[in-house]
């Protein structure tokens, strides 16, 4: 029974994480098109930035200031996409769960652990991720269409006006400071998910944590974007893609999902969040096939397998891991078995202590909701 109800757990423990990211990349995918469509359409991809953070701060600060009383990272990479091309910054990109493991073992959130078979499936679905995503952006081999769907969203539009298609014809010295700002935009995100995990213990107030990052944001994107564009008219927005695509960066990808990843650190840790970065290629992939009239290829496919398959290795690891912790616990339960219902007496006489005190915090439902499901 008590074997039941530990696998059971493990399963609710991971499935709500796995279901969360898989939302998240469908909604950072969902962003790289409308992005596209918005570049092709002529407009500024910095001026795009501040108005996307400007919509975060506009939906999250209010949401944060009723429900509880990273924009570094995304400056960095347009400024990579401008000066190198989409290619390179994607594959760049791929590198994050490897950067965040290394992190993660250096401050101690991760285990590398090679000796059990958890710890080898994380390490080698890692890389074998890795590599799919590699395959994904350099091998293209033959192309095919699985399906017609006669829509392109790119119809109509100028791409000659993108500041994505003069991307190949920069100077030796504007790609070789792309590469490097698209690498500090990896460290960068990589970094903010180890910030986050350590955060996440004392303060799990996620919607205040966004609201901060959403406000100081479009401070520091508004600076820059009028530092290298004083063309008023780049930023006037009408009722068209321009307006739609910063609004939905904004408000779902930069708000909302910043959010749920947040919630997913704390609960997972900064590995499974990062594990599924890759899969936003796949999904990429599909959706320009079925929206933008661009074909697959093989190695989009082969690659994309991969993908998959390094990232079911990682939830295995860590679903292990999950089973280990749970066996320990119930075994120290059965053999101290007063010893447990008395931590459990104590630790409902705090949470009901710190109800009665700390009644005025703005976290307090939060931190009760934690400490009384233990």
């Amino acid at each position: 029974m008590g074997k039941q109800s530990s696998e059971s757990s493990v399963v609710d423990g991971l499935m709500k994480p796995v279901i969360t990211m898989v939302i998240a990349q469908i909604a950072y995918a969902a962003t790289s098109i409308f992005y596209k469509v918005a570049a092709d359409s002529g407009m500024n991809l910095r001026i795009l930035v501040a108005y996307r953070l400007m919509f975060s701060s506009a939906i999250i600060v209010p949401l944060a200031l009723i429900l509880e009383r990273g924009s570094l990272s995304e400056n960095l990479f347009i400024e990579g996409l401008v000066l190198t091309s989409p290619t390179f910054v994607a594959a760049t990109a791929n590198l994050i769960p490897a950067f965040t493991f290394i992190m993660a073992i250096s401050f101690r959130l991760e285990k590398l652990a090679l000796g059990s078979h958890a710890g080898k499936a994380k390490l080698v679905g890692t890389a074998v991720g890795l590599g799919g995503a590699m395959i994904f952006t350099f091998f293209k081999g033959p192309e095919f269409s699985i399906w017609s769907t006669h829509v392109d969203l790119l119809r109509g539009h100028q791409a000659a006006t993108s500041p994505l298609s003069s991307s190949s014809h920069r100077s030796t010295g504007s790609h070789l400071l792309g590469s490097f700002l698209a690498l500090g935009c990896v460290v960068s995100y990589a970094m903010w998910l180890i910030v986050q995990a350590k955060m996440s213990k004392r303060y799990p107030c996620h919607y205040s944590s966004t609201a901060l990052l959403s406000v100081m944001g479009s401070i520091q994107s508004v600076a820059f974007a009028l530092c290298v564009e004083r063309d008023w008219s780049q930023w006037k927005l009408g009722w068209n893609i321009k307006l739609f695509t910063a609004a939905y960066g904004g408000i779902v990808t930069s708000g909302m999902v910043v959010v749920l990843i947040s919630w997913c650190v704390r609960k997972r840790g900064p590995l499974f969040v990062s594990v599924f970065t890759p899969l936003s290629l796949v999904i990429v992939a599909i959706a320009s096939s079925l929206l933008l009239n661009e074909k697959l290829s093989l190695g989009s496919v082969f690659g994309g397998i991969l993908i998959v398959c390094g990232l079911y290795m990682v939830l295995w690891g860590q679903s292990k891991e999950m089973k280990t912790i749970n066996n320990v616990t119930d075994d120290q339960d059965r053999q101290h078995p007063a010893a447990a219902r008395l931590q459990d007496s104590q630790i409902i006489q705090v949470v009901a202590t710190t109800r009665s005190v700390d009644t005025n915090t703005s976290c307090e439902n939060i931190n009760t909701t934690n400490v009384g499901s233990i």
